[in-house]
């Protein structure tokens, strides 16, 4: 297993929040809160470069809102400063982390999403059911605020075995600490 030393300088340099940005604002560029960031976007991506490099960056609080997709959900939505930096950090760790992934699993990844699961469990249809020639089940199933029950010292624990860049570490902890159930982001 390769680990991954040095690359806080990679996630937090001006190219990479730069590119973040652009990557973050496609499909989002006429909502409020998008426009009133892009209005000072330099001092704002330099603002947030600086705190990064000086260890004083702290994630701000989130949103809570609700949409329905079909069912009713709670989402909790980080301010744009801090999407952007999602993305930046996505940037440099999802080529480090994607590889380790298993190959049927679809959801938020580069070149799968629902389309491409839809077509791999109808071929696994197909072939289990022998063309349609016997039944077959399948179980569709949602865990109830899974990424709620997540433990954080466990993610941390399998992020550490690959990173191990004590300011990369922090940030990472600082991402994932952010979010804490019954905190501010509870509220409405």
């Amino acid at each position: 297993m390769r680990i991954y030393r040095n690359i806080f300088d990679n996630i937090i340099s001006l190219e990479n929040l730069f590119s973040a940005w652009d990557e973050f604002k496609k499909g989002k560029w006429a909502r409020p809160d998008v426009e009133v960031f892009e209005r000072d976007l330099e001092p704002n991506l330099f603002t947030l470069h600086r705190e990064l490099r000086n260890g004083t960056y702290r994630h701000g609080p989130y949103t809570g809102f609700f949409i329905t997709d079909p069912k009713r959900r709670h989402v909790h939505k980080a301010t744009v400063r801090d999407r952007v930096l999602h993305h930046a950090v996505f940037s440099v760790l999802n080529p480090i982390f994607e590889p380790t992934f298993i190959q049927n699993s679809f959801s938020c990844r580069i070149g799968k999403g629902n389309h491409k699961g839809v077509d791999v469990v109808s071929s696994m249809l197909r072939k289990e059911s022998g063309n349609d020639r016997v039944a077959c089940y399948v179980l569709k199933c949602d865990i109830w605020k899974f990424f709620d029950s997540i433990d954080h010292e466990v993610l941390i624990s399998i992020l550490s075995k690959r990173i191990q860049d004590e300011k990369t570490l922090q940030l990472l902890k600082e991402l994932i600490k952010s979010y804490e159930m019954g905190a501010e982001c509870e509220r409405e």
